[in-house]
């Protein structure tokens, strides 16, 4: 049920519409001046104003002028018993849907709130499908990085080579990848993307590339893999070296010769894909141990992307908790942010956000803004509620300053990625504990300065 206010001094205006439209099933609201009528947009929220010119404490225009400052969305038919063509003008270009003239006429009335609440609601349909869409899908900041990223996309997407994407679990690794396809030529063809390392290593290789009918068990009839699939636009292989030595064998073949063969097969299939690959491994460090090809990895490395993770970047928290807000705000609750009350953050609030270590990046940071939006009691969010918020992750990660992770997080990769990923977070709190100072740093940890120089240009650690 739409909420209509209507604004009018007179009394038996204000009864005579609030008649004529409860009729139409529609909720009234009403108030005697514009000061009253702009307390109650405070309050609750409204679908309509129909707003009366003269009025005493504060005319109608200026109460017109406050509503589309505060309250765009709303639509506001003008009512007046002295209109004129410069009044009418005015109103028009301060955002009125339209204006009425007394005596009013109940059709045009009817006429006049059914057009400006359907305008209304086009509008709030617009504001849904904009909120609806995955949060993932803006690449929101203004951190350096990330402009460096945007030019990189600007000047490598037009094109067809690979792009190999960097970065920790979390960062947007696959957001860099659909920027890529939307900036090509190829952005009117499917975008593909492929977890390998969520695919069973005896069928990724099916998955991949197809297999005939009979060409294993369970193999009921012919199937088309991802590359083919992927015709005309982008195939995306996401923990590329997660993938075994023969899958990798295959993939070289298929991105050197544009060709490919379904298991069990003989036929030699054309293709016409983009690859965009990604990791968030240490490539140089699974090419020297033998579990990534070397020459794969250089025919994917053309076009090179690092995605940085968010404790380098917290300046863009503020702008990312607000688009949080906003987004889930709308999800979750039904909340239009932009037709009431918006979630917003206070400063110290902010603070508390930027002093977390992330460790699960951007889709971390996503989910605590999301616990903020159901378990907060009121709009704006104290420091106290991102406390209490982050109170899971700092147990999670088994500590509240470090950042280290809890062990849980290791069980689930391999015996060196482990080793690879705590003494990259040792290393790295160790540093930040001593201002990146190399020497204390060293000390503290018991190696040479050399050592540390060493490992951290391992881990692509490079002094702020």
């Amino acid at each position: 049920m739409s909420t209509i206010l209507i604004v009018d001094d007179e009394p038996g205006i204000r009864e005579v519409l609030q008649d004529i439209l409860e009729d139409e099933e529609y909720q009234v609201v009403t108030a005697e001046d514009g000061v009253e009528g702009l307390q109650i947009l405070k309050s609750r929220v409204v679908d309509l104003v129909i707003l009366d010119v003269w009025l005493p404490k504060m005319g109608g225009i200026e109460v017109l002028e406050h509503i589309k400052a505060d309250y765009p969305q709303i639509e506001v038919i003008i009512i007046s018993g002295h209109a004129n063509i410069d009044m009418a003008v005015k109103a028009i270009k301060l955002g009125a849907f339209d204006m009425m003239e007394k005596p009013l006429s109940i059709d045009r009335v009817i006429t006049l709130v059914r057009n400006a609440l359907t305008v209304e609601a086009l509008k709030r349909e617009n504001r849904q499908l904009k909120h609806s869409l995955d949060v993932q899908d803006a690449m929101l900041g203004k951190a350096a990085q990330l402009d460096e990223i945007r030019a990189i996309i600007a000047q490598a997407a037009p094109s067809n080579a690979t792009v190999f994407i960097t970065g920790e679990n979390g960062t947007g690794k696959e957001l860099v990848a659909r920027k890529v396809h939307e900036g090509s030529p190829r952005r009117n063809g499917p975008f593909v993307a492929v977890n390998c390392a969520a695919i069973p290593e005896n069928l990724i290789e099916s998955e991949l590339f197809g297999h005939e009918k009979g060409a294993f068990t369970g193999a009921v009839s012919r199937k088309r893999g991802k590359f083919e699939v992927a015709a005309g636009g982008t195939l995306f292989l996401d923990e590329i070296a997660d993938l075994s030595l023969s899958a990798q064998a295959k993939i070289l073949r298929a991105v050197q010769e544009l060709k490919i063969e379904r298991l069990g097969g003989e036929e030699t299939i054309d293709i016409n894909v983009r690859v965009v690959a990604a990791t968030n491994k240490n490539m140089q460090t699974e090419i020297s141990e033998g579990r990534f090809r070397e020459d794969l990895f250089y025919r994917l490395h053309v076009v090179p992307v690092a995605v940085p993770p968010l404790r380098e970047r917290k300046e863009d928290i503020p702008l990312l908790g607000q688009h949080f807000l906003d987004v889930f705000q709308f999800q979750l609750l039904g909340q239009d942010p932009e037709a009431g009350q918006r979630f917003v953050l206070r400063d110290e609030a902010v603070d508390r956000l930027k002093q977390f270590p992330w460790p699960g990046n951007v889709r971390q940071f996503k989910n605590v803004m999301q616990r903020l939006v159901v378990f907060s009691e009121n709009h704006t969010i104290h420091a106290e509620a991102v406390d209490g918020a982050l109170a899971e992750e700092r147990r999670d990660i088994g500590a509240n300053k470090d950042g280290l992770g809890g062990l849980d997080k290791f069980f689930v990769m391999g015996l060196n990625e482990a080793k690879d990923e705590f003494e990259r977070r040792y290393i790295l709190q160790k540093l930040e504990e001593n201002e990146y100072n190399i020497s204390k740093a060293a000390t503290a940890m018991g190696i040479y300065p050399s050592n540390l120089h060493g490992k951290m240009k391992k881990f692509g650690i490079e002094k702020p």
